[in-house]
């Protein structure tokens, strides 16, 4: 049966994660719903798109539709015909190969382009199963376990959760993988998949907007007081 509310990780909530979490909603807002798309289309954006910006993100699903009428179709193309449709994306040059096995190895191994079949599975199966690709590890396993219909607790860790998460010093320094199973011990045993998503949500808007990589605006934090990499770079008010 699938456990879409049980804890992969042993738990120990952390009151600074709902603290965090109030924080970031009264400053950006709640993030717009998202409508979930089935595993297979999620795979393949993600897949596609890391290290892209989403307005590029958004264009080459559009590409793809575009060109390809059914995922069989983008499957049965050519790595030359693929690379030319995703070239907005970065390094299209090595995820169009990489695409492409993953849709030839999915339909090896079930029968059929579909990832559908994963709902029957546990979430650490899930994300094993899709891992077992070259180009599928640890952010989007996590998103697709989470953001598909799927609904699974995960937390996609990419860049700019990352690093707010470590600016924060809510887990300590490790890559993402290690910090997505450090922070899944942290988070209330009450979070659905849904929170999840939304936690995401917020760590990426605030990384996008003020807690950035080169020029992070830590005087009009408004997680300030409760960051240690902030008031070191803040420094004493004048």
């Amino acid at each position: 049966m699938p456990d879409s509310t049980e804890p992969l990780f042993p738990t120990k909530p952390d009151p600074r994660l709902p603290e965090i979490h109030a924080i970031l909603l009264e400053r950006y807002g709640r993030p717009a719903p998202r409508v979930p798309w089935d595993p297979l289309t999620q795979l393949i954006y993600s897949m596609l798109t890391s290290r892209t910006k989403t307005a590029e993100s958004e264009q080459v699903m559009r590409d793809l539709h575009a060109r390809f009428p059914t995922w069989d179709d983008l499957r049965d193309a050519s790595v030359d015909e693929i690379e030319r449709t995703i070239a907005i994306v970065t390094f299209p040059e090595v995820k169009a190969p990489r695409l492409k096995a993953a849709l030839m190895g999915i339909t090896s191994r079930y029968g059929s382009l579909t990832l559908d079949f994963l709902a029957k599975y546990r979430t650490e199966k899930i994300r094993s199963w899709l891992e077992q690709f070259e180009g599928v590890g640890n952010q989007v396993s996590a998103a697709v376990a989470n953001f598909s219909t799927l609904r699974r607790r995960a937390i996609c860790v990419d860049a700019h959760h990352l690093r707010v998460t470590q600016r924060l010093a809510l887990t300590p320094r490790a890559d993402a993988a290690i910090t997505e199973e450090r922070l899944m011990r942290l988070v209330p045993l009450d979070w659905t998949a849904e929170i999840l998503d939304e936690h995401h949500s917020l760590f990426k808007i605030h990384g996008q907007t003020l807690c950035t990589f080169s020029d992070p605006q830590c005087r009009r934090c408004p997680l300030l007081e409760r960051c240690p990499f902030g008031t070191r770079a803040a420094g004493p008010e004048k």
